[in-house]
Order: C-alpha cells, then sequence, then structure tokens
C-alpha cells in the first residue's frame, strides 16, 4: 500500500478527520539519516503529523514547519511540509540510543525530554504564524493533541506511531488526527474519546491490515462518515546545488577564503534529506570573486 492520507467529514461536518498510512516515507528518512530506532520512531512520527497538518492548508504555496526542541540526548526534530502532503525533516542528534521506557516501549519521551512544541505556517504574508506551547509527554502526539487545543482552540485527538521490525527496519507508521468543529456536542466529544479509547494503536491496526479508510470507518462510521478525497503523500526535499551554494554565499568572504586557503575541497549536506555538495576549489574561488 503506497503512502496516503484519506481525508473525511462525520455527524453532519461536525467533526472532520486525516487518517495516513506513511511507512515508505519514514523508512525513506531512516536511510537518508540513518537513525536509531527511536529517533525513527520520533522522527516518524513528527513526519506523519507533518504530512497530515500539511494537507489541512488551503494555499498551493502554504507551508508549515513543526519544531521541536527538547532537554534530551536528540536535542529537536524539524519537519516541514506543503500542502500537497510533501515532507522533509531531520532530528538534529540522529544516532540516540536508549533504553526501553517501562512500558517496554521505545522511549521517545526521554530521547526528546523536557522542551517546546513550535507550530510555524508561512501562509504568503508578511509575517508567518508561529504557535508555540510547552511540551507536556513528548510524545508528539499528545504533544500536538494540546498545540490544537491551546493554541488553535480546536479540540482533537491525535494518534501517532511507528512499528520497527527486528533489524530496524520500518515496518508500519501512520497517523490519526480528528477534530471537533464549533457545532459538535460535548456529548459526541464525549463518546468519541470513549471510542478512541476502546481501539489498538494506529501501528498495530496498520499491522493488522486495516487501510486509514477501514480506520476512520471503525472510528467515525456510525455517524454518517463522509470520505472526501485520498491524496498521496510523501517523503521530497527541494534542495538542489544552487540552493547550497547560496548557503556558501551566505557565509562571507571571509569564511569563503578561508576554505580557498585550506586548499581542500568542501563537502556540504542539506540537513534535510543529507544529500552531499561537493564544491572543489575552483568553484569556492568562481563564489569568491563574485562577492
Amino acid at each position: 500500500m503506497s503512502d496516503h492520507i484519506v481525508r473525511a467529514t462525520a455527524d453532519n461536518g461536525n467533526f472532520r478527520a486525516f487518517c495516513a498510512t506513511t511507512r515508505d516515507l519514514v523508512e525513506y528518512a531512516r536511510e537518508c539519516h540513518n537513525t536509531s530506532p527511536v529517533v525513527t520512531a520520533a522522527l516518524g512520527r513528527t513526519l506523519t503529523a507533518g504530512a497530515i497538518m500539511g494537507s489541512m492548508q488551503k494555499g498551493a504555496d502554504d507551508l508549515l514547519t513543526i519544531q521541536l526542541r527538547g532537554s534530551g540526548p536528540m536535542k529537536g526534530i524539524t519537519v516541514t511540509a506543503d500542502s500537497k502532503a510533501n515532507v522533509k525533516g531531520y532530528a538534529l542528534v540522529p544516532d540516540v540510543i536508549l533504553p526501553a521506557n517501562s512500558k517496554g516501549k521505545l522511549d521517545v519521551s526521554g530521547a526528546i525530554g523536557v522542551g517546546v512544541l513550535s507550530v510555524i505556517k508561512d501562509m504568503g504574508l508578511k509575517d508567518p504564524y508561529v504557535g508555540q506551547v510547552e511540551l507536556i509527554s513528548g510524545e508528539i502526539a499528545e504533544d500536538l493533541a494540546y498545540y490544537f487545543t491551546s493554541s488553535e482552540q480546536v479540540p482533537s485527538a491525535v494518534s501517532l506511531g511507528v512499528l520497527m521490525n527486528r533489524d530496524n527496519t520500518v515496518k508500519q507508521a501512520g497517523g490519526l488526527i480528528i477534530q471537533a468543529l464549533p457545532g459538535a456536542s460535548d456529548e459526541r466529544i464525549a463518546a468519541l474519546e470513549e471510542k478512541l479509547s476502546a481501539i489498538p494503536s494506529m501501528t498495530q491496526m496498520l499491522d493488522d491490515g486495516k487501510t486509514p479508510e477501514a480506520i476512520l470507518n471503525d472510528i467515525l462510521g456510525e455517524w454518517d462518515l463522509q470520505i472526501l478525497d485520498t491524496i498521496p503523500t510523501a517523503f521530497s526535499c527541494n534542495c538542489d546545488r544552487e540552493r547550497v551554494e547560496k548557503v556558501v554565499i551566505s557565509l562571507g568572504r571571509e569564511e569563503i577564503r578561508k576554505m580557498i586557503d585550506d586548499g581542500e575541497p568542501v563537502e556540504l549536506k542539506c540537513h534535510f534529506c543529507n544529500k552531499a555538495y561537493d564544491f572543489s576549489q575552483e568553484d569556492l574561488q568562481r563564489i569568491y570573486n563574485s562577492l
């Protein structure tokens, strides 16, 4: 099954729902950054959330960024997505190794630690919208649910998961976001919470062979579920040599002069996809002369 997001409404439009399967894009990110299992889980959850939240945007050129910064050994995560659900991201420290938590699961919370979640929306205005909340658990799904409720005033249920194989590749990954819109009654919200508390984990449902459509039907099928559309999602980085050269230029003449004096070629890597770009001494001299 290729990665995709299903968008739907229920209860006569009082709820909107997004359910995604993202195994391929999370595995691609793991390969790009050679992440440890706990970082794969943390980055995979954030990439999945980014893809879904990106698809919520209305403008064709809108960009959304999720940043996690914490006191844990991973330091933080940055994920960026567009409105077509193209997503990219990286962890500041990709090779963190931690023992399992008290439940025998990957200790994502311990890897992130205490810190801040920021959501930045660039909608082409003079200044981007920035919403920021303290991390309440470091498990990412709970933190995003808290962000939606406190910063955007939209009560939301968020479930994110990454299931690993024994060889540390990604077996399953996906996510679910259900939001109560202004017409939703307190009784319906309470009933939804009860339903969600009784279902298996996101990755368990995917591993059992359920599609995002089937998962949404299990949860919201009795409430006039309406599937709106299905959109593909993928890890996609738009870096190229020209963009990376601009980074070199931004260092200034003094720093570039030092690189030239070292007499060695320089390799720069894209933070998001880890692709390497080589700049020869001739390249550096050309850039230096152009400044």
